[in-house]
């Protein structure tokens, strides 16, 4: 049934031992550590993990001897798009980079999203990041009217619907001129209702070629004004460009202290920070501090659209942003799946242990590895504000187990045959087939 290399058992309590997990996410006090991992035993009792003991402890007869493979908290999506997610045998992207993908997913929405397209979609991507072994995801939905009078009720019935198995939150994202408008009001009273976040990306349609919009500090202002009123915490696309002038972040920064607004800031991708010189990147980051800001980065993405050329010229960059920079100085980072089988992105499936692998080998996120894995899982949790990501007595026993016994053979090969574990049951692994979608795709 679950695909996986081992089946847990059908019991309400059992242990699972001779396990490794990630020291940094294991919550059981001081534990011997090799080469980043810990030996643990785990007690499951009514689906939550009632004990965590150094590996050998349990008793054999209470569960598995799973020969050191690798146990993971249940991962978190910081930064999706599921409204846009499997257009893509529809509507493609003609030039594989961000202005073709903007205008495909233009023409698709404009013809396709009515709520009915927007909920198959939605609820095949949750399908398949719950079968990932994904706990939690926050989505932006695009939000030019008329779209988020129609995305956000069908994110709130999907909220609902998927309760107790993937925590869901949602962002707005449009342009930050129409913050400017009555629009922005209008918005930001459908998300208050929806419980999100606000967001905006750091794009004009008034000056759609300007790397920061002229009108840039009198959005931010309103959208400070909009969210306080609301108690509102904001989720923004900041700087998603290869243009070294594009350098609204510190702008956002410094506009958070000076309206001292007391919610939390995301700010995603930021790539072309990565492009500015070491004095603007330190004043930058120097701000971002002073603000409380957090940063998720999505490198499978922006690697995709970015440095892309029409006249078979090799791309220069990654199309990622300072993350290394950003922990070092304490910030909050995160890595995220970003978009899946759209004009944005072709690729994809929702699966957050496959972006944390890829992260890894593009954002050189090794050498040492380090506590990065907390990007992916603990990070997002703090961020989400949710009790999520670790592994500790009390939590929920909702866990990724693999065969890999160590980071080298989990980062080296797909783990296709893990077993995902919700509130201590085995759940059906097997993914939804794309022929789900297939009248959907026929338009």
């Amino acid at each position: 049934m679950t695909h996986s290399f081992f089946q847990p058992p059908e019991l309400t309590r059992y242990a699972l031992r001779n396990l490794r997990a990630p020291e940094c996410l294991v919550q059981a006090g001081t534990l011997p550590a090799e080469n980043g991992l810990v030996g643990i035993d785990l007690l499951i009792d009514d689906g939550r993990l009632s004990a965590i003991e150094p590996a050998g402890t349990l008793p054999a007869e209470l569960g598995p001897d799973l020969d050191a493979s690798m146990v993971l908290p249940g991962m978190l999506d910081l930064h999706t798009h599921l409204d846009k997610g499997h257009i893509w045998p529809r509507r493609q992207n003609p030039t594989g980079d961000g202005a073709g993908a903007g205008m495909a997913t233009q023409q698709d929405r404009e013809a396709n999203w009515n709520a009915q397209d927007v909920a198959r979609r939605m609820e095949f991507g949750l399908k398949t990041a719950y079968a990932r072994g994904v706990v939690a995801i926050r989505t932006h939905l695009d939000s030019l009217a008329p779209q988020a009078a129609i995305s956000f009720p069908v994110f709130r019935q999907m909220r609902e619907r998927w309760a107790g198995r993937i925590d869901l939150q949602a962002s707005s994202i449009a342009p930050v001129d129409i913050f400017l408008t009555d629009e922005g009001r209008q918005l930001a009273d459908i998300v208050a209702e929806s419980g999100g976040r606000l967001g905006f990306v750091t794009k004009s349609t008034s000056h759609p070629r300007e790397p920061v919009p002229p009108m840039l500090d009198e959005a931010l202002g309103r959208v400070f004004a909009l969210a306080r009123e609301r108690g509102l915490d904001l989720d923004l696309h900041v700087d998603e460009s290869t243009d070294p002038r594009a350098c609204s972040l510190i702008r956002i920064a410094r506009g958070a202290v000076t309206h001292d607004f007391p919610g939390r800031i995301l700010c995603g991708h930021v790539t072309a920070l990565a492009l500015q010189t070491d004095e603007v990147i330190d004043q930058t980051l120097d701000a971002c501090v002073e603000a409380g800001i957090d940063v998720v980065s999505l490198p499978t993405v922006n690697m995709y659209l970015q440095d892309r050329s029409q006249n078979d010229r090799t791309p220069r960059w990654r199309g990622v942003t300072v993350l290394h920079e950003m922990k070092a100085r304490g910030m909050r980072v995160a890595v995220a799946g970003d978009n899946c089988r759209d004009p944005f992105y072709a690729y994809g499936d929702h699966d957050m242990l496959d972006t944390y692998t890829q992260a890894v080998k593009i954002l050189h996120l090794d050498h040492p590895l380090s506590d990065w894995i907390r990007a992916a899982t603990e990070t997002p949790a703090a961020i989400m504000g949710l009790d999520r990501g670790v592994l500790r007595a009390g939590a929920g026993a909702d866990l990724i187990v693999l065969k890999a016994r160590s980071y080298s053979e989990m980062l080296a090969r797909h783990q296709f045959d893990r077993c995902v574990i919700r509130a201590g049951r085995a759940i059906d692994t097997r993914l939804p087939d794309y022929r789900d979608l297939d009248d959907l795709m026929n338009k």
